[in-house]
């Protein structure tokens, strides 16, 4: 057992260096969770369950400014009650960036709900209404091919200075791909979920710019 965990220090020393962090799985002491409870389940995946407003788990000793999130992420297809990503550059709770997905619009015949597949936000100067009216269908898009809204899918956010692209399920082609809005100067990172709003990840990745 001894040298097991000593095995594994080694391999965490080493993907640090790297600049990987492999998260799988979090423990609660890792977190610092806001306005959501947190729960794990036994296949090592974290859960936040819903509540009013946004709300967060955000990583504890780590920082982010540019390079490489992935995850996987599942959600619902509950209209108006499924809203799942990552936020980062966090300042606080209340500004920093967000890369998240609306499940439920995946597969709706409406095309203008389609297009609400997955948003870009940097709150609180551009939440999702602003960035709708004054600059429609340009930091939220489609998600194609459609996931299954109701299971687990795959994630891969590359955050450069001038530009976020948002890939799914492995296609090439990026999902969404717009210009960052602002620089806030923070560096937290974490899980975060919208209004009413329950969500699941696992096997979360981030490596930096070198």
């Amino acid at each position: 057992m001894k040298i097991l965990k000593t095995l594994l220090l080694a391999v965490a020393c080493l993907n640090t260096a790297h600049g990987i962090a492999q998260i799988l799985p979090p423990k609660a002491t890792d977190l610092t969770v806001v306005n959501r409870h947190l729960s794990f389940s036994t296949d090592g995946s974290l859960h936040l369950d819903e509540a009013d407003n946004a709300g967060f788990a955000w990583l504890n000793n780590r920082q982010f400014t540019y390079g490489t999130i992935e995850f996987d992420v599942k959600g619902n297809d509950k209209l108006q009650g499924s809203f799942v990503g990552i936020a980062y550059h966090g300042l606080n709770d209340s500004t920093y960036e967000c890369v998240y997905f609306r499940p439920f619009n995946f597969m709706a015949d409406d095309p203008v709900r389609k297009s609400h597949g997955v948003q870009y936000i940097a709150v609180p100067k551009y939440d999702w209404p602003v960035l709708r009216e004054q600059h429609p269908n340009k930091y939220e898009q489609a998600v194609m091919p459609a996931p299954n809204p109701n299971a687990w899918f795959h994630v891969r956010i590359t955050i450069g200075a001038k530009k976020v692209n948002v890939y799914v399920n492995g296609v090439p082609k990026a999902a969404l791909e717009v210009e960052p809005l602002v620089k806030t100067g923070g560096t937290k990172i974490g899980y975060w979920v919208g209004y009413s709003s329950p969500g699941d990840w696992k096997n979360l990745k981030i490596t930096d710019e070198k």
